[in-house]
């Protein structure tokens, strides 16, 4: 009897309860925001999600859905579009973040790489990614630990650190972009369409420094792209958006086996390609909201 006791005080010492299992801690927390530009234009109608702590999450849709939209509401770069958030929260931390500067939150950890990369031209791959540190106040040693960091990250340019980064290629420049916004030493990223223009295989190369980055530093990401099957092969979870509205979340697992995702994003219908011709829209928008 004291045996069979003693062996269940184990068992009960070795599985934690599930309600422990199941937290996981919220880094971020869009609640239904809508965002009006020019005070007339109403581009998100409502839009939700969430981004685990130290998680990748993907923001999918087509050209116009409201990724960019959605990722510049939430780093406060609206409003030089004379754009504003209008309705709902954001929540970075545990604090709502949408009142404040964007130099403010990049010191709070967050900080969002722009579509198209946006490097200073005229200055070389070591200037710019030194731009990214102007935020910090943790000396040049500290700086110059993180420069060596990223270029550890990043081989290619730390060979092309003197190159003028106006002069370098799509892929380096991208490779620029995130490597400066990680000098400002982040909680969180949000990476805006970083597949555009660049090679498969230079893609690829850049979503596995993400990972990494992930995995290595801790680095929270939200992946606004196109690249539908890129991004879920990266992401934990994905949202897609269809204009200015969340239409279908879930595990990035379970949106890579929807039919109605390999339809309309993967370009797969019933194991076969597709043609973009051969869809109808209102068949898509019916399957949507069924």
């Amino acid at each position: 009897m004291a045996g069979n006791t003693e062996r269940t005080t184990l068992e009960a010492a070795a599985t934690p309860p599930p309600a422990v299992l199941a937290v996981v801690e919220t880094i971020l927390a869009v609640n239904n925001i809508e965002v009006v530009y020019n005070h007339v234009i109403l581009v998100l109608k409502g839009v939700s999600l969430e981004v685990p702590k130290g998680g990748i999450v993907a923001l999918l849709g087509a050209n116009g859905a409201g990724k960019t939209t959605t990722l510049k509401a939430i780093s406060n770069l609206l409003h030089a579009e004379r754009g504003e958030v209008t309705k709902g929260s954001i929540v970075f931390e545990g604090a709502e973040v949408h009142s404040l500067t964007p130099n403010e939150l990049v010191r709070r950890g967050c900080i969002q790489v722009m579509e198209g990369r946006r490097c200073f031209a005229h200055l070389t791959v070591e200037e710019n990614l030194l731009t990214g540190a102007f935020t910090r106040k943790d000396g040049n040693a500290a700086v110059k630990r993180d420069l060596d960091m990223i270029y550890s990250y990043f081989p290619r340019i730390k060979e092309r650190r003197n190159a003028t980064a106006g002069y370098t290629s799509g892929g380096e420049q991208q490779m620029c972009a995130l490597g400066r916004a990680l000098m400002s030493r982040p909680k969180m990223i949000l990476l805006d369409e970083p597949s555009m223009g660049l090679a498969p295989q230079i893609v690829e190369e850049i979503f596995n420094i993400v990972r990494d980055l992930n995995a290595k530093e801790g680095v929270s990401f939200l992946l606004a792209e196109q690249n539908t099957n890129m991004a879920l092969k990266y992401a934990s979870y994905g949202y897609i958006l269809e204009n200015g509205r969340v239409v279908l979340d879930g595990e990035a697992k379970a949106l890579r086996e929807n039919e109605d995702v390999k339809e309309f994003y993967l370009g797969i219908a019933e194991g076969k390609r597709k043609s973009f011709h051969d869809v109808k829209h209102y068949k898509r928008r019916k399957r949507w909201l069924a």
